[in-house]
């Protein structure tokens, strides 16, 4: 089968954690490089890839600056959601509403301070449906100990996306043409990977390793568009500890469903006996009670 190309935004990275207190303050700054790129993945039949997501890390009361240059011809705006950004408003994201987008060869310099929070949150682009493709983990590190008492072993961010194999440019303009839903996606990934069940993907797998017995944290984000996603850990239960950088009374599940922009921590024992494989799946599927296509038969042709 012939490959067929099309072209994705992919955001690299480069960071620097400078320990240089502004005159007023004893907090840190902490500077982030992005330059969007564009990605050319081979999809329908070939290889499924979306891309890495990169995380920014950093400790609560931090000051932050993100520049970012944009390398492809489209506008561009990155949005962190969930930041609460005081007295930073125009460094909230949202194109034409805080910020001019960046234009194609611009930069611009994010400069925000992470003020009485802590947890998994995240961000991602807020041009068009550019945030299908760009987007990556916000963590911001507690300055007091966690509010439950097990040992946590290093924490792993799996992020939930959508693939389609059509353009998300197309998929959106089709959207709103028609006035109906978009477009359910092709293929759901974790991680950018999309796993065993789409073609040519068997071995873009996530894959995270554990020892028997540790405890580790796992910080959950929902970065796809539309969908609600259910997920669950094969014979795990799930001790849900944190939802939207909020604490919450620990309780535990099988599986949780989390939104489209959610996020949640979640507390996995590795407690199971594996099978000969040493392997036990974790998945996200989607929340769909029905599907409706848009007939636009009433529509006239030319």
């Amino acid at each position: 089968m012939e490959a067929k190309f099309h072209n994705f935004l992919l955001l690299t990275i480069s960071l620097l954690a400078t320990q240089l207190p502004p005159s007023s303050s004893t907090s840190t700054i902490k500077k982030f490089h992005f330059n969007t790129l564009p990605l050319e993945a081979c999809v329908k039949g070939e290889r499924e890839v979306s891309g890495a997501k990169p995380t920014i890390d950093v400790n609560e009361g931090d000051n932050v600056h993100v520049t970012v240059t944009n390398k492809v011809e489209m506008n561009t705006t990155i949005h962190w959601h969930g930041v609460r950004q005081l007295w930073s408003a125009w460094a909230d994201g949202p194109a034409y509403i805080t910020q001019c987008p960046i234009g194609a060869g611009k930069a611009y310099t994010y400069k925000f301070s992470v003020v009485d929070q802590r947890g998994t949150l995240w961000w991602h682009a807020h041009f068009s449906w550019q945030r299908a493709s760009v987007y990556g983990a916000f963590i911001i590190h507690p300055r007091t100990p966690f509010p439950f008492s097990l040992p946590i072993y290093p924490a792993n961010v799996p992020i939930f996306g959508e693939w389609w194999n059509e353009d998300v440019e197309i998929v959106e303009n089709e959207m709103m043409l028609y006035g109906g839903g978009p477009q359910i996606s092709d293929a759901y990934t974790i991680n950018g990977l999309p796993g065993p069940l789409y073609p040519c993907s068997d071995k873009d797998i996530f894959i995270h390793t554990v020892i028997p017995g540790k405890t580790y944290l796992l910080r959950l984000i929902n970065a796809a568009l539309n969908d609600e996603l259910f997920f669950a850990v094969a014979n795990h239960t799930l001790t849900v500890v944190e939802i939207d950088g909020v604490y919450t009374k620990p309780f535990a599940t099988t599986a949780i469903m989390i939104v489209p922009g959610q996020t949640t921590n979640v507390l996995l024992t590795a407690d199971q006996l594996p099978g000969p494989t040493g392997i036990f799946t974790m998945a996200a599927r989607p929340y769909l009670t029905s599907v409706f296509h848009f007939n636009n038969s009433t529509f006239p042709t030319q």
